[in-house]
């Protein structure tokens, strides 16, 4: 009798970046195919489709392999914690900015990633919980904010990256939120521009941090927070931090921390993994350590 073959899950969303990824999908079965599996194939519909699929269906699989961008990817790890099933991932990036791939290094080239997904091993790494629902590199409130959410699926798939730069433009002159942000036994109370708890040095697509202080599988996540400039100085503080990616000037925080509590006003709409994600006047936000194997 042959070994028994094991079982794989291919998700696509069909619509993520240049659409680049549907024009393999043969080619990324058949490779899977010739590995041992027996690929179950499964296309999104709608928003959340991926993550009500995986969670009903997780523990018939020893392999969910996704193919789309930082929301999709999202939307499986939802669908794999409420799913309560330890089966590793695959992640074929093929989204606009793919921050999270871009932060494991994966391959951009689609066969290349399939390919080490077959040759690589499970490695655990660690997701947010923003008041129950999780994300698995950022949660963000301010400024790019509403970018994430908000640029055209169209524009998106024709631009990439430069879309969000173009939607960002429109969101100037920012408006601050006042917040109270609890890290560490400190409370730092302010009007912020922009605000995000990372683990991941790409940080809203636009704003990188320095790998050697990221560690995405260490139980932290990166607290950032930039304050309103009130003066010239702050202002020219801020742009250098951003230009030269040094964050140590007064204007912005940067902290390593489990958890984080933010109070603010409920009315802040924020985003995970670039999706839109509905605000309240209590957010809590921990680190699960170790809670995702992916494959690399």
């Amino acid at each position: 009798m042959g070994q028994k073959r094991k079982k794989l899950l291919l998700l696509l969303n069909p619509f993520s970046g240049q659409k680049k990824a549907n024009r393999y999908i043969v080619n990324i079965v058949s490779i899977f195919t010739e590995a041992g599996y027996d690929c179950m194939f499964h296309v999104t519909q709608y928003t959340g489709d991926a993550n009500e699929y995986v969670s009903e269906n997780a523990s018939e699989y020893d392999l969910i392999v996704c193919i789309g961008g930082d929301g999709t990817l999202n939307e499986v790890i939802g669908g794999l914690m409420a799913s309560e099933n330890d089966v590793p991932i695959g992640y074929i990036p093929s989204g606009s900015t793919n921050d999270f791939a871009n932060s494991l290094s994966l391959s951009k080239n689609v066969m290349q990633a399939a390919r080490d997904i077959l040759n690589g091993s499970p490695k655990y790494y660690d997701i947010g919980r923003f008041n129950g629902k999780y994300f698995s590199y950022i949660a963000s409130f301010g400024a790019f904010t509403k970018t994430s959410y908000d640029t055209p699926q169209t524009l998106k798939n024709s631009l990439g990256h430069l879309a969000y730069v173009m939607e960002s433009i429109k969101e100037f002159p920012l408006k601050p939120v006042h917040a109270k942000v609890t890290v560490n036994g400190d409370v730092y109370e302010d009007n912020y521009i922009f605000a995000a708890i990372s683990n991941s040095t790409t940080v809203a697509g636009i704003l990188t941090l320095d790998s050697e202080r990221v560690d995405m599988s260490d139980g932290l996540l990166e607290v950032m927070l930039i304050k309103n400039p009130e003066t010239t100085t702050e202002f020219s503080q801020i742009l250098w931090a951003l230009t030269t990616q040094q964050y140590d000037c007064e204007p912005i925080k940067l902290i390593s921390s489990e958890s984080v509590i933010i109070e603010i006003q409920p009315d802040i709409n924020w985003t995970l993994d670039g999706e839109f994600a509905e605000g309240n006047e209590r957010i809590e936000i921990n680190n699960i350590h170790h809670a995702i194997r992916i494959m690399r």
